[in-house]
């Protein structure tokens, strides 16, 4: 095998590997936020000055902020599960970026109702110290409706 094909191969090795740690970081944040909103666990995955904005929950910048907002998401989402669906994930060296698409039956604590949620998540990583972690995070909101209702008749509460 050539010197070229060998180098190639060990390339897309890197990627492949690089998306499949940036796929278990996102598993792990949402098996975190679905933890009861693990306040130390998700701010760990974070870097010190990454950015957390949502246009309906607000924009935390740096890990002590995101570490601030989380211990307090309990109080808005009493209970809720992310689906994390169709990544599509670029590599580029130490850094990347990624879609998801976000799918999150919730109970919203005030009221305790009941809420179909549904986002994009845009996303950009960095490798820290040979572990990739999270430097923004951006959720483009899709639908948030009352569960009873559906989202047929209104996409947004």
């Amino acid at each position: 095998m050539s010197e070229d094909r060998l180098a190639s191969m060990e390339r897309r090795l890197l990627a492949l590997e690089d998306a499949e740690a940036i796929r278990n970081l996102k598993s792990h944040y949402a098996a975190l936020c679905d933890d009861n909103y693990n306040a130390d666990g998700i701010a760990a995955l974070f870097t010190e000055d990454a950015l957390w904005e949502s246009p309906s929950l607000g924009r935390f910048q740096g890990r002590e902020a995101i570490r601030a907002f989380f211990r307090g998401a309990s109080g808005i989402f009493s209970f809720a599960i992310h689906y994390s669906l169709n990544g599509h994930i670029e590599i580029d060296g130490d850094t990347a970026q990624a879609r998801w698409y976000l799918f999150m039956p919730c109970t919203v604590a005030e009221g305790n109702q009941a809420v179909w949620r549904a986002g994009i998540d845009h996303e950009r990583y960095t490798r820290v110290n040979g572990v990739w972690m999270f430097s923004h995070k951006r959720s483009e909101p899709l639908m948030n409706a009352p569960y009873a209702a559906g989202w047929a008749e209104t996409r947004f509460l």
